[in-house]
C-alpha cells in the first residue's frame, strides 16, 4: 500500500496562517480531502498521514474531523500544548482517537537548544505511555539538541520531517549530514523524505540538487527507517504532486520491490500504526 507520510489541510486564514505570505501566494487558499484526492488517485497512492500545520487544539480537532469523514486519511499527528500542566490530561483526551498516531510542535521556530531542554524532553517524553510518535520539525542547527533529546528518550519515537532541511539551495551539506549520521544511529528515530523542493531552488531546482542529500539519509537510515511525504500543498511552491513522487521514485528506482515497499508506505505504516 502506497502512504503519503505528510500532507497538510487547512481552510486559509490570512491572521492565524501569517507563515504563508505574498511570496506563497499558490498556496494562500483552503487545501481540503477533496483537493488531495485526484491527485492520490493519478500518483496511485491510496493513504495519506495528516500533520498539523497550526499549533492549537482546534487544528487537532479538525483533522481528526477529516480523517472520520475520509477513510484515506488513515492517521493524524496533531498538537497539544506540550509546556501545559495540564498535558496528561489533554494526551488522554486525544489519545481515545484511533486515527491520532503521533504529536508535533513547531520545532523550527524555536531556539537552537529547544530540544535540549530539560521540561521540553520530559514532556515529550510523556508521548511514550500514551503510545503516541512524535515529528522532529527543525532546521540543521536544532539537529545537536535533537540528538540530546533522542539519547534521554530511547523508548519514545521520533521521525525527523523533512530530512532536517538541509540547506539544498545554498549546496551547502556539512554539518548537517554529520548530525544526521548521529541521529540515525539510534534505532527509535525514523526520518521522511520529504520537504525536499522547498529547500531547494523553488523555479530552478534539479533532481542532481537533491542527490547527495539523499544518498546521506538513504545510507544512514536503511531501508526501514525512510517514508516518504509529499508535503503537499506547501511543496506547490516549488512542485507539482506527482513531481515530488516521480524525485524519490526515480532516485529509488535501483531498490529492490520489497525496499520499495517499505519506503513508499510500509515503513510509514508500521511506524505510526496505520490501519487500512
Amino acid at each position: 500500500m502506497r502512504i503519503d507520510a505528510h500532507q497538510h489541510f487547512w481552510r486559509f486564514d490570512p491572521v492565524r496562517d501569517s507563515w504563508i505570505t505574498e511570496e506563497m501566494g499558490v498556496i494562500r487558499r483552503d487545501f481540503l480531502p477533496e483537493d488531495l484526492a485526484p491527485l492520490l488517485t493519478e500518483a496511485g497512492v491510496e493513504g495519506c498521514v495528516a500533520v498539523q500545520a497550526d499549533p492549537s487544539e482546534n487544528e487537532t480537532a479538525f483533522l481528526l474531523r477529516l480523517a472520520e469523514e475520509n477513510p484515506f486519511i488513515l492517521g493524524v499527528v496533531g498538537w497539544v500544548d506540550l509546556l501545559a500542566p495540564n498535558l496528561a490530561e489533554r494526551l488522554e483526551h486525544f489519545s481515545r482517537f484511533d486515527r491520532l498516531r503521533g504529536i508535533r510542535h513547531i520545532g523550527q521556530v524555536e531556539s537552537d537548544h529547544f530540544f535540549a531542554r530539560g521540561d521540553v524532553v520530559h514532556r515529550i517524553g510523556m508521548l511514550t505511555d500514551f503510545g503516541l510518535t512524535y515529528d522532529i520539525l527543525l532546521y540543521p542547527r536544532h539537529l545537536p539538541a535533537a540528538l540530546s533529546m533522542v539519547r534521554r528518550l530511547p523508548d519514545q519515537r521520533f521521525v525527523v520531517d523533512h530530512m532536517a532541511k538541509p540547506l539544498i539551495k545554498d549546496k551547502e551539506i556539512e554539518p548537517w549530514a554529520a548530525h544526521i549520521r548521529e541521529l540515525a544511529a539510534h534505532p527509535n528515530v525514523w526520518c521522511k523524505v520529504s520537504g525536499l523542493v522547498t529547500e531547494a531552488d523553488w523555479t530552478g531546482w534539479r533532481p542532481m540538487d537533491m542527490r547527495p542529500y539523499l544518498e546521506v539519509v538513504f545510507e544512514a537510515f536503511g531501508p526501514d527507517r525512510l517514508m516518504v511525504g509529499s508535503d503537499w500543498p506547501v511543496c506547490l511552491l516549488a512542485a507539482q504532486y506527482h513531481e515530488v513522487w516521480q524525485l524519490v521514485e526515480e532516485y529509488a528506482a535501483d531498490l529492490s520491490e520489497a525496499n520499495r515497499q517499505k519506503l513508499f508506505g510500509g515503513n510509514a505504516a508500521r511506524f505510526y500504526g496505520l490501519k487500512e
